[in-house]
């Protein structure tokens, strides 16, 4: 192997120093601007969000770089980028009023049955795509959920109006184990004839 092969592979371009604060500051805007953007960016994507979200992380990635191509400054990027994401996730753990405040709160889409197209409009949740959502989580229409909750992390999170065929069938069958078990008890008691 050739000797100038594995010094360009593993010579820094760029000092340690720098490797490491251009990932951090690139993380800080990420965080800030997804937030700024909305829960929707997170999850609930349209073809539009994630080409802007696919074109993003190109955009970003010579800051995080530099003019370094080596594989020692893509190590040291990552690694940084890992280790400023698992300080930040365990210190927000600790901290549930500053985890609210970058995170953001649930925002109520549906309310006793009743859809808030306010909140679909500052979320920018358009009712196909909420319908769609829905019909994912099991629902045959928006008329079956009580309530739909846009998580911080972008997740929706909807609840129905009345029991599932699933929770009804759970129920009977719990119900005639009881009937059965009560039934057994009461063989047990009865004297031998």
């Amino acid at each position: 192997m050739d000797a100038k092969l594995w010094g360009d592979m593993f010579h820094l371009g760029l000092p340690v120093l720098e490797k490491v604060l251009r990932p951090l500051f690139v993380y800080a805007f990420l965080v800030v601007g997804l937030r700024l953007a909305g829960k929707r960016e997170l999850a609930q994507l349209n073809p539009f969000d994630l080409v802007v979200l696919l074109t993003l992380s190109n955009t970003v990635q010579n800051a995080i770089i530099g003019d370094d191509n080596s594989v020692t400054g893509g190590i040291i990027g990552a690694t940084t980028l890992l280790l400023v994401n698992y300080l930040v996730v365990r210190f927000l753990y600790a901290h549930e009023r500053l985890e609210r405040l970058v995170e953001g709160e649930p925002d109520v889409l549906i309310d006793g049955g009743q859809i808030r197209f306010d909140r679909l409009r500052k979320e920018l949740v358009t009712l196909p795509e909420l319908e769609s959502a829905a019909h994912k989580q099991g629902f045959a229409s928006l008329d079956e959920v009580d309530r739909a909750v846009l998580e911080p992390g972008g997740t929706l999170a909807f609840f129905g109006k009345k029991p599932n065929p699933e929770a009804t069938r759970h129920a009977e069958v719990t119900r005639r184990l009881d009937r059965i078990l009560e039934e057994l008890a009461s063989l047990r008691m009865r004297p031998a004839t």
